[in-house]
């Protein structure tokens, strides 16, 4: 690609499944082409929260050196993937209070026609993985970006299921990250890059 299409993924991990999915969504969108800036939506939930959870605080620990996301990184970026873990079938807190921070640059319009994606995890198979994402997408139109979902343009997606974006359910840690959600996140990966190429060459 002649220049390199800019994605930033910005995700909210508590226990490490989405910060798995999101860097299986780093690598394939690198493979594809594109210049990636792998993120993190800052923690709002205090440190005895995370110390009651051993995974929690194994996650905060190992993505410590992942950058925390700031607008100038959606500002920059030609494509944006979010990701976040589901919350009563909505978006967590964490990832909310980030994109709320966007107002400055929705107020300029910097934050349209912009190719945007998302990605999920719950504890259960039913517990919000559509209902989340359409929940996410809704800040989308307000944007005025572009939604890009991996649909069923790939026949390895009538095995995981979802066309709206990438879901895993974790069954509270017992189900780690298959190879059914590495295969999604590829695809939907390669799926952002190739769009986002065609809207920047537009």
């Amino acid at each position: 690609m002649a220049t390199p299409v800019k994605l930033a993924i910005v995700y909210y991990s508590c226990t490490g499944t989405i910060a798995e999915i999101a860097k299986e969504l780093h690598d394939a969108a690198i493979k594809a082409g594109a210049e990636v800036r792998l993120l993190k939506a800052a923690e709002l939930a205090p440190r005895s929260a995370i110390d009651s959870n051993p995974a929690w605080a194994a996650n905060h620990t190992a993505t410590a050196d992942i950058p925390e996301a700031t607008p100038d990184d959606i500002d920059w970026a030609d494509a944006v993937v979010f990701g976040t873990p589901t919350r009563f079938g909505n978006v967590s807190s964490q990832l909310k209070q980030f994109i709320d921070t966007l107002g400055g640059l929705w107020a300029q319009g910097r934050l349209a026609d912009k190719v945007y994606s998302g990605f999920v995890s719950t504890a259960t198979a039913h517990a919000g993985h559509e209902s989340t994402l359409l929940a996410l997408y809704n800040s989308v139109h307000h944007f005025g970006g572009i939604i890009v979902t991996p649909g069923f343009t790939d026949p390895a997606k009538f095995i995981d299921g979802n066309p709206y974006g990438t879901s895993h359910a974790d069954g509270q840690g017992s189900n780690p990250v298959d190879d059914t959600t590495r295969t999604a996140a590829r695809i939907q990966a390669e799926r952002v890059v190739q769009i986002a190429a065609q809207v920047k060459a537009a």
